[in-house]
């Protein structure tokens, strides 16, 4: 049966200007420095430095009419000029702030690669051009951590099909001894327990060394789970004779090729986006000067807007460049109103987040900070939920205690035996703070971890108290056991 209706509905749609202005909130210091860089190419009615007062001025009181044509429109509609498909671009230069504030890196060796610096090390083995072939193809295999995550018959039916190599299993693990030779030692092996053996054996022989190579020979599974007096029995040894061939496997490098990589890293800075400080015992707080860049429009553009009201003569042509113009000079002035609605953005939130932890900016005291959520912040600056989680999504606060991720301030909360609330911050410090003064010989299980919190007066259930240790990164009781 057919039938008609009529429904109303209320929707609600962000325009292209809204979106972008949600994105640029969201963005770091330096992703927001290299999103004006990028913009900024694209649009040459826009530009960054310090305006002339005369032309601000003038700027400013200019709605970029146009009296000597009526054909086109005074008022220009931002929404015909910008959408998803053309997003207007500018460029920031380093003159916008200090000279001091250069963020000059360090000039590093570029180097070779991992796999490169394992293939010149081949040219010193004695091999065929076959053997070469195949060890080339295992060392391509190799990951940043050293690791080959493949089995020989898999790789075997991969140098047929893609190299039209034709090999055997008993090859390639022959070829395979001679890679886990390179440096660094344990490379090229495929699980964890013979990249350790491979270490071992090429050190030098101790006694210490030769019963860790026993110990990870035949009882690998009880060595990871710390059964200790089982591996005693079985190997029929004393305590100290186990201390001795665990220091020696403790020794041992579980990624070998994270060495070699580390050393070709670029280290990235932090930059803050806030600062805080406290001036006779009243807060303190500024933006990065590089999230206040000084941008202007272009006066050239301007003048040609002038030009053409001027011209006796307006042909077609002209009037299409000077629509052209108009819709440069909108979209730059509406990417400096866009600035100056994230900064006010910016500072707002962070103002609210910095007095609603304000015991804690003043201390230093982690146990100061108040369970806090995004909706805390949010009725507080009037501001949507998600624009609070864009302010707050990887941004960095310099503190007189050091610098700090804006999340760490958000906090779920609980009650304590007094019924106040407290954040779970301050639960998860005390209980790092009384695992790492556990003894070692005899760690913590979770139960008596949830009974030490009640002592102090935090009614944490067990079950909450793992997942808390997990959120730490805290592996169980009976992993955390040593020996000495």
């Amino acid at each position: 049966m057919l039938k008609q209706s009529l429904n109303q509905k209320l929707q609600q749609k962000l325009s292209p200007q809204q979106i972008q202005l949600m994105k640029m909130i969201q963005l770091p210091t330096q992703a927001f420095e290299q999103k004006i860089a990028q913009e900024i190419e694209e649009n040459p009615a826009l530009e960054s430095g310090k305006l002339k007062d005369e032309f601000q001025d003038e700027f400013e009181n200019s709605e970029f009419d146009d009296p000597g044509n009526k054909e086109i429109e005074t008022d220009i509609n931002i929404d015909e000029y910008l959408s998803d498909d053309e997003t207007p671009s500018y460029k920031l230069n380093s003159n916008n702030y200090s000279s001091d504030d250069d963020d000059n890196k360090v000039p590093y060796s570029a180097g070779i690669s991992f796999n490169q610096f394992l293939l010149n090390q081949l040219r010193t083995f004695n091999l065929s051009d076959h053997e070469i072939q195949i060890a080339e193809f295992l060392v391509g295999n190799i990951d940043g951590n050293g690791y080959i995550r493949r089995s020989v018959d898999d790789i075997v039916d991969d140098l047929a099909f893609t190299e039209n190599i034709y090999t055997s299993a008993e090859e390639v693990e022959k070829i395979l001894k001679v890679v886990q030779q390179l440096d660094p030692p344990g490379v090229g092996a495929r699980d964890l327990k013979e990249c350790l053996l491979i270490q071992l054996k090429q050190a030098k022989e101790t006694p210490q060394r030769k019963l860790a190579i026993e110990i990870l020979k035949d009882s690998f599974d009880a060595f990871v789970k710390k059964h200790y007096q089982k591996i005693i029995q079985k190997f029929d040894i004393s305590k100290e004779e186990l201390k001795g061939a665990i220091k020696e496997i403790e020794k041992l490098n579980p990624k070998p090729g994270s060495s070699y990589n580390s050393n070709l890293t670029n280290i990235e800075h932090i930059v803050p986006d806030f600062t805080i400080r406290i001036n006779e015992g009243i807060l303190d707080l500024s933006l990065n000067a590089r999230n206040a860049p000084e941008l202007h429009i272009s006066r050239d553009y301007n003048d040609m807007l002038k030009g053409y009201a001027d011209s006796k003569d307006k042909s077609k042509g002209q009037k299409d460049a000077i629509m052209f113009i108009k819709q440069k000079l909108d979209a730059a002035k509406w990417f400096i109103d866009a600035i100056k609605q994230r900064q006010q953005t910016l500072l707002l939130t962070m103002d609210a987040i910095m007095n609603y932890q304000k015991e804690y900016f003043l201390t230093g005291d982690e146990r100061k900070l108040k369970p806090m959520v995004l909706k805390d912040i949010a009725d507080k600056i009037n501001m949507d939920i998600s624009t609070v989680s864009r302010v707050a999504n990887s941004k960095y606060v310099d503190t007189p205690y050091g610098t700090k991720l804006l999340k760490e301030f958000f906090s779920e909360s609980m009650k304590n035996d007094k019924g106040e609330d407290i954040s779970t911050r301050e639960i998860k410090k005390i209980l790092k703070t009384v695992i790492e003064n556990e003894d070692k010989r005899n760690p913590l299980t979770d139960e008596k971890l949830s009974a030490i919190l009640k002592e102090k007066g935090y009614l944490i259930a067990r079950r909450t108290v793992a997942k808390y240790r997990e959120q730490l990164d805290v592996p169980v009781a009976r992993l955390r056991k040593q020996l000495f």
